[in-house]
């Protein structure tokens, strides 16, 4: 399937509910900033791209394995030499980062309840560009033992018995030694009938430069980046994606600082916070976009856009623009993006990228969820976007669907 856009309109009759369609006009933002200070972008549109959208099957098909790792979400690529710009992943190797993760064997199409283990996060490498089984190793704690354990599990003054983490975006500080720093969920299970599960805290986790998985000699540090609430539509946590808009990391138009996107309530606002990298543990030189100003508070934090999904991405484009993406509404069907002329935004309209509706398809239970980029893994001129498929009835459907677990892959072509 090839989707072409040559040009994204914004009116009121191309609305949403054409799938194949290529924007949308909702919930554009304002695109007055009197805080701006970086040059303009050489395309100010924020509501135009023009790009063509296909699968990238040699990607979805690398994760598609019967042996040993055979499933998992996330997920987050990080290019171990710390520059993330496209091609760059040639020169390195890659840490990706899942979060939950099936550890098993799958025979005749098929798995049982005794075939495979779930553990909450795990690692690959890959060494290189080239989406090649050869490339690829996958990494978990007890590796070879009889019971597969998470490689990152909570160990900070704020975590309680049972809490266990997902991942969110990491980074290599080429400020604080070439250190990667890692957000980490701490999550506890409920009662909740669907959604089973609440996340209690944010951590950063630290991996030493040159240090190997299962990382034995990982730091964890507590922040104060967690909103927690009683009522969902303002529960918010930020490592949902980052931007190193740093000379180091290759950005076109450095400033200095590390971007740390978040996400918060029911309606998935994006808001974003910042930092200069070598003062990343120094949570007092935190500043968040206000709308108008970077200020301390992060409850005070504007949503830069909304619609968004708890995993997503925020890239310079070659055109000087940056790019949202993101699973639009969390779990739509799906790949949304938005358009900006700075990193905090504003962000234009809803921009449709793909429609992930062949994916689910299988059973009604199917969901779509957490698209983001992968710039060092994607080509000049391209974007190379992952997002998760999973399952409302996980436990029976991947009995059936054992494949079902995995990312899959799309290009979008920039023109």
């Amino acid at each position: 399937m090839i989707k072409t856009c040559n040009t994204l309109f914004i009116g009121s009759a191309l609305l949403t509910g054409l799938l194949g369609a290529c924007s949308t006009n909702r919930d554009g933002l304002s695109e007055n900033d009197p805080s701006a200070t970086r040059p303009v972008a050489r395309d100010t549109s924020l509501t135009e791209l023009r790009f063509t959208a296909e699968e990238a099957p040699e990607w979805s098909n690398l994760f598609k394995r019967t042996s040993g790792w055979f499933g998992g979400d996330g997920i987050f690529a990080i290019p171990m030499h710390g520059v993330d710009t496209a091609g760059a992943g040639a020169d390195t190797t890659t840490l990706i980062l899942f979060s939950d993760t099936l550890i098993g064997e799958i025979e005749d199409n098929a798995v049982d309840d005794d075939s495979y283990v779930m553990i909450n996060n795990s690692v690959a490498l890959l060494k290189g560009v080239e989406p090649r089984e050869e490339n690829l190793s996958f990494h978990w704690a007890n590796q070879g033992g009889d019971k597969p354990q998470s490689i990152f599990v909570p160990n900070t003054p704020n975590t309680r018995p049972g809490e266990y983490y997902w991942l969110g975006d990491g980074f290599v500080n080429h400020q604080k030694g070439g250190d990667t720093y890692i957000f980490g969920y701490r999550i506890a299970n409920t009662e909740a009938e669907t959604f089973a599960f609440k996340e209690v805290g944010n951590t950063l986790i630290i991996i030493p430069a040159g240090s190997q998985p299962p990382f034995t000699d990982q730091r964890q540090i507590d922040t104060p980046f967690y909103i927690d609430s009683d009522s969902p539509e303002s529960t918010g946590s930020i490592g949902a994606g980052l931007f190193v808009n740093t000379k180091e990391a290759g950005a076109p138009d450095p400033d200095g600082y590390l971007y740390v996107y978040g996400i918060r309530g029911k309606a998935k606002e994006v808001i974003v916070g910042r930092v200069q990298p070598a003062n990343i543990e120094n949570f007092g030189e935190w500043r968040f976009w206000d709308g108008s100003q970077w200020q301390p508070e992060m409850l005070k934090a504007a949503p830069i856009a909304d619609r968004a999904s708890n995993e997503m991405s925020v890239s310079p484009l070659p055109d000087g623009r940056y790019i949202m993406v993101f699973q639009t509404d969390g779990i739509g069907k799906t790949v949304g993006a938005r358009l900006g002329l700075r990193p905090e935004g504003p962000f234009g309209p809803m921009i449709t990228l793909w429609d992930a509706s062949e994916d689910v398809a299988p059973t009604k239970n199917f969901i779509s969820y957490n698209a983001k980029v992968h710039t060092n893994l994607s080509r000049p001129g391209e974007l190379l976007i992952s997002y998760n498929i999973n399952s409302f009835d996980f436990f029976n459907d991947i009995k059936t669907h054992p494949n079902l677990y995995r990312p899959r892959f799309i290009r979008v072509k920039l023109e």
